[in-house]
């Protein structure tokens, strides 16, 4: 046996099934593997997620909280040009206190079909790097209700 062999291995048996494994895994390389279709990603410290923009999350996190990924939906203006108006969808996968994020990002006055196919990158990826965390991703349905339109006012009979 050989230093960084544990005394309990045995190369006859097969490995436990709780054995912890470690990879190597740097920001470059969750982006590479991940995140190839964003619009735009980055690492920091935090999150850059403004909360007062938020619309929904999800998180999933391991079973020492040491890592977490993150799927956030947001809308935020453009500060170049005020009239337009961003729905984003950022992936956040943290690692001790490193953040690497990817953005999935559309004007809301674009096309559903350029809203679709963002939506559907960002799930995948969540789904993907959820797979880090030993976590699996169920899709469910969600029922979407027309807004109640204003109905005119209904004729009165004296």
């Amino acid at each position: 046996m050989t230093e960084n062999t544990p005394a309990a291995f045995s190369e006859t048996a097969d490995p436990d099934w709780d054995m912890p494994l470690s990879l190597r895994i740097t920001p470059a390389l969750l982006v590479h593997a991940l995140m190839e279709n964003a619009s735009g990603v980055h690492t920091g410290w935090e999150s850059c997620v403004d909360e007062s923009a938020l619309l929904s999350e999800l998180v999933v996190m391991d079973d020492t909280g040491g890592a977490a990924v993150r799927l956030v939906e947001q809308e935020f203006a453009d500060e170049a040009e005020p009239d337009a108006v961003w729905h984003d969808w950022a992936v956040e996968v943290r690692i001790g206190r490193v953040v690497t994020t990817g953005h999935f990002s559309v004007r809301t006055n674009a096309p559903p079909l350029d809203w679709n196919w963002h939506l559907q990158e960002a799930e995948r990826t969540f789904e993907r790097a959820c797979v880090l965390l030993g976590r699996r991703v169920r899709r469910g349905l969600a029922v979407e209700e027309p807004l109640p339109q204003e109905l005119p006012p209904r004729a009165s009979r004296h």
